[in-house]
């Protein structure tokens, strides 16, 4: 198995476009399952060792995406390769508002050091498997859930509207939760 990691590395090296490749074009037939796993904490595992080399994660969290059958792949122009994912693949490790042409947008920044702006092209959403805890929606069918210091940054961020938590991003209000009422 090592041997399909070099593989996969060697077809991607000084060709690919680390921010957009382009997956939507690649359509090779299911090469097999590859034993690496994405924890829910969001740890990159090989055949049971971590993978502890951060440009590793980030070259094959590029080349990831769910498909129709909600199952994960890595995908290369001739290989396409199924991974376990526990819960979400990627996560949010941190949060900033910042001020585009005066509308606040918040910037979230991914485990690989990509950042996203949330809006209607990365919406935030509560995930019930994951306590409520916001997740991000990503290209590729891909997803990416907070943090427990990025959420709590975010929640410290939200107003109190109509006895909700309310964050606003690039115009759309996301609600983070129901206030407790009176007792």
């Amino acid at each position: 198995m090592e041997d399909d990691l070099h593989s996969i590395e060697q077809q991607l090296a000084g060709k690919r476009d680390f921010d957009t490749p382009p997956l939507h074009l690649w359509q090779p037939a299911l090469s097999g399952d590859i034993p690496i796993s994405i924890t829910a904490s969001g740890e990159w595992f090989h055949d049971g060792g971590k993978i502890k080399r951060p440009a590793l994660v980030n070259l094959f969290a590029s080349i990831l995406r769910r498909e129709e059958d909600g199952e994960y792949y890595l995908v290369t122009p001739v290989e396409k390769w199924r991974i376990e994912v526990a819960l979400h693949p990627l996560m949010v490790v941190d949060v900033d508002a910042i001020d585009y042409h005066g509308e606040t947008v918040l910037r979230l920044t991914l485990n690989t050091g990509k950042t996203v702006d949330v809006g209607d092209a990365h919406p935030l959403v509560l995930d019930p498997g994951a306590d409520m805890i916001a997740t991000v929606a990503l290209p590729h069918g891909l997803t990416a859930l907070f943090t427990r210091a990025a959420w709590y940054r975010l929640v410290d961020m939200a107003a109190t509207l109509e006895d909700r938590l309310v964050v606003r991003s690039a115009g759309t209000e996301y609600v983070l939760g129901d206030l407790p009422g009176p007792h």
